[in-house]
Formats: C-alpha cells, sequence, structure tokens
C-alpha cells in the first residue's frame, strides 16, 4: 500500500501502517545521529529538555554532507540505526512517534515500538543524492558543536520511505526473506 503522510505522526496514523507499506512523508523531521542521541541522553539524565518536543516526532538518522549552492541540505542519506538502539527505548517512552533509517533494530527496540504504537521506516541507502531532493529546509537548531551530527529541524514533502517495523512489531527484516523463500 502507498500513502501520503502529513506529519507529525499520530497514534492513528502509525497504527494504520503496515510493515511494507511505502510512504511519503510531509512536514518537519528532526535529524540526530549517534552523538546527538548521546548527549540528549545526558541531557535527560540531568533532568534537563530535549532540544525539540519528542512528542509525535519523527527523527531520522542522518549526517548530511555540506549543502551545494542553491540547496539546504547534501546528501542526506540514512545512516545505521542500530548505532541509536540503546537511546531509543527511552525517547519511544517519551513521545517519539518514528524513526527514519536503515538496518535491523534490537528486540528492544522493537518492543518499544510496539508498547508506544510508533513505527520505524527505512530509507533507501546510497540514494542520498536523491533523497535531499525532498528536503526544502534544514536548520541547526541543537549541538552546532557536533558538525554534521548536530539536531536539525527539516522539512520534507514527499520523503519516500517504507514502513520497516509497524507498531503492531512486524518487521519487513524478517518477514521479507519468508516471502522470497517461498518464491
Amino acid at each position: 500500500m502507498e500513502m501520503q503522510i502529513s506529519l507529525p505522526l499520530t497514534d492513528q496514523i502509525a497504527e494504520s501502517l503496515h510493515a511494507g507499506d511505502y510512504v511519503y512523508l510531509t512536514g518537519t523531521v528532526y535529524v540526530a545521529r549517534d552523538a546527538a542521541h548521546k548527549r540528549m541522553k545526558e541531557a535527560l539524565d540531568k533532568g534537563e529538555k530535549l532540544p525539540f518536543d519528542i512528542k509525535d516526532a519523527v527523527v531520522y538518522y542522518m549526517g548530511p554532507s555540506p549543502a551545494r549552492e542553491g540547496r539546504p541540505i547534501g546528501s542526506a542519506g540514512p545512516t545505521t540505526a542500530g548505532r541509536m538502539d540503546k537511546y531509543t527505548p527511552e525517547l519511544l517512552d517519551l513521545g517519539l512517534k518514528g524513526m527514519i533509517g536503515k538496518g535491523r533494530r534490537t528486540q528492544e527496540v522493537i518492543d518499544a515500538i510496539v508498547r508506544n504504537k510508533a513505527v520505524y521506516f527505512a530509507a533507501v541507502g546510497g540514494a542520498g543524492a536523491l533523497l535531499s531532493k525532498k528536503i526544502f529546509s534544514s536548520e541547526i537548531i541543537a549541538y552546532e558543536d557536533l558538525g554534521a551530527e548536530a539536531v536539525r529541524r527539516i522539512r520534507v514533502e514527499n520523503f519516500p520511505v517504507i514502513v520497516a517495523i509497524d507498531s503492531h512489531g512486524h518487521n519487513i527484516y524478517d518477514l521479507a526473506p519468508r516471502a522470497y523463500a517461498k518464491v
């Protein structure tokens, strides 16, 4: 199934998605990778606020390359999501509703996705130049000293992703090989 989604991502929308669905996201997405996640965890441990409202937010695991002239961002491909797994359950429990990355997630993350009616989207690795054409603004909002790993707020239009793990725990990384094996 294909679906157009205007962000923020609500429980109702997340619950309607199924592993393998093609989705086009439009709206605000936050960008954060390893170093930013570590800083956010440290802030939470100190009782400080996160640099953005996490409720119903979508975080893209991406480290952009420098923007070319006339563009808001350079190549914008996904990074491996597993590197954020130790931080993800807590963020989901705080209201994070979606993540975009590539690769498998731990069972602890999958359990937190189900518990919080969230979703994990996969973006196509190696297609960063094409994906950047769906990003219309980019602004660093926190941890500027981290360079490419700073937290950004980006505006996307019809950003293509695939539902990798849905709110019911169905996982394309498990389902697709089984379906292929039956062919």
